[in-house]
């Protein structure tokens, strides 16, 4: 019998300015939590428990359990996990405006030197204009890279899709049936979301 292997596919949004949020890269992580908190300065780490929430510009995720380390050369690495019918989640507006990038799984793990999100478990990502959400993505794992705005998807048992499948959603950019006048005084479009081939998966932070 054949043995069943995750299916990869890359996304990306058309190459150009029209990225994440770039300020957020300047901006501190603040971090808050309900319940307690452990910090280990020796290794550099801290734990945080009960509705911890991470902020950094207009970064923001929110999880029931995050595990932070520093790297010797300062940069953040955060492991953060849910808790039962409660996913982590996670949002970041891009340089668009009006438009974001929101994402939820039962993991989630953050690398700031790369700026890549790592969505692990009945990951779903969306991109949204205003509260419309344009493209959405699912499957077990969804890697994000908020440089680049490439998604990674792979399938396997924890998508929530039926057979382990991958799933792209993408609306369409206009509506066929506008008349010519208010479609050519609607704003411009954003560019949609193409297929990469040089993109992989990152592994995960060490």
């Amino acid at each position: 019998m054949l043995q069943r292997l995750p299916f990869l596919i890359a996304i990306a949004l058309a190459a150009g300015p029209v990225l994440a949020e770039k300020a957020d890269r300047l901006k501190p992580m603040v971090f808050t939590a309900e319940k307690q908190g452990r910090l280990d300065g020796v290794n550099q780490r801290t734990e945080l428990f009960g509705n911890v929430i991470i902020t950094k510009g207009s970064l923001v995720l929110h999880a029931e359990k995050v595990d932070v380390r520093e790297t010797r050369d300062g940069y953040h690495q955060a492991y953060a996990s849910g808790s039962s019918g409660q996913p982590v989640s996670f949002r970041q507006a891009r340089d668009v405006p009006g438009e974001a990038i929101e994402g939820v799984a039962d993991q989630l793990e953050y690398d700031t030197r790369t700026e890549t999100v790592r969505f692990i478990g009945n990951a779903t990502v969306r991109r949204t204009r205003g509260t419309t959400v344009a493209d959405e993505v699912t499957g077990a794992v969804i890697v994000y890279d908020s440089r680049t705005e490439v998604f990674a998807l792979e399938g396997g048992n924890a998508s929530p899709n039926p057979n382990g499948r991958v799933r792209m959603v993408l609306m369409p950019r206009t509506q066929p049936d506008a008349p010519a006048s208010a479609a050519a005084s609607a704003p411009p479009a954003t560019l949609p979301l193409q297929p990469s081939t040089t993109i992989t998966p990152p592994r995960k932070p060490s």
